[in-house]
């Protein structure tokens, strides 16, 4: 049964308390995202679009007027000569992983597992420690190194063996790269090998386990995860690397981060095959990125 309210008192202060108020839950979270949805918007999500747009029309250059008409600055990517440079820059990135993997494990391993406790968080720092000064220089430091008067031919040279011509090659290339990926690889790792279950460890060492079969039955799987964060975080570096195979690789060395600044700020000014380019490495890195989201939970499996 209803209960009538007078309309004098419709408006009194009792009444107005007890009316039930619309729910603005949605209102906080919004406002607190607002700023850095903005941000993305307008520094990320519309220059994407805009990429996107000019890779639809063939041979475009600055100041033409922007006509999308199809897609063949994607079909040009299928030429035999880009798709090797495209060979080269996964080559380089898959590579770059692998030497990364092999050389960051032990390291994190021994910093995580063997190294006095006290002194972790000094030998991380130290590891790190190239992080801190820039890309660029950290190139031109491998390049006083490696070129043919350099401090690696002069040790070489005092020892009477032959001289190495390394700069502007493929190894010298993946050694600036390794170089440079490899502390974000020892973090990751460490990460996931700190947390290692050292019962299991001891479990399979009495069990009658070797440590080869110590370390593939019980320590990869348990920081698998790990893996598999440092592995896709230093393959999308890499892939997108332009310093290290400008400054070490020499014209041979093509890649598809040189290939698209050729085209927007080199001799050939093709902003439509260049943001083509852009758009197919952004296509590659979003699904590494959704990978690693998947598969990059640093937490090990027990």
């Amino acid at each position: 049964m209803s209960t009538h309210i007078p309309p004098s008192q419709l408006n009194s202060p009792e009444h107005i308390a007890k009316v039930p108020r619309p729910q603005l839950n949605w209102l906080q979270p919004l406002t607190m995202l607002a700023p850095s949805g903005i941000w993305l918007l307008l520094l990320l999500v519309l220059p994407t679009l805009l990429i996107f747009e000019l890779s639809l029309v063939p041979g475009i250059r600055p100041g033409d007027v922007v006509n999308p008409s199809g897609l063949d600055n994607y079909i040009r990517i299928f030429d035999p000569l880009y798709l090797r440079v495209i060979g080269r820059s996964l080559f380089f990135a898959v590579d770059t992983t692998i030497i990364c993997l092999i050389l960051g494990f032990p390291v994190a391993y021994w910093i995580a597992q063997i190294a006095p406790p006290k002194a972790r968080n000094l030998l991380l720092i130290s590891f790190v420690l190239p992080l801190w000064t820039s890309s660029l220089l950290r190139s031109y430091a491998w390049i006083t190194i490696l070129r043919p008067t350099g401090l690696l031919n002069s040790l070489l040279t005092s020892f009477g063996l032959p001289t190495l011509d390394l700069l502007n090659s493929s190894p010298s290339v993946l050694t600036g790269m390794s170089y440079s990926m490899l502390p974000y690889m020892v973090l990751i790792l460490y990460a996931s090998l700190e947390k290692l279950d050292k019962r299991l460890l001891e479990a399979a060492s009495d069990l009658g386990a070797n440590p080869v079969q110590v370390f593939w039955t019980v320590t990869v799987p348990q920081t698998l995860t790990g893996i598999a964060a440092g592995s896709f975080l230093v393959f999308i570096t890499a892939l997108g690397d332009f310093v290290n195979p400008e400054l070490l690789g020499g014209a041979s060395s093509m890649t598809v981060a040189r290939l698209i600044y050729n085209q927007f700020l080199g001799s050939t000014q093709n902003w439509g095959f260049g943001s083509a380019l852009s758009t197919t490495l952004i296509l590659v890195v979003s699904i590494a990125i959704a990978l690693l989201i998947k598969f990059g939970d640093v937490t090990p499996k027990r």
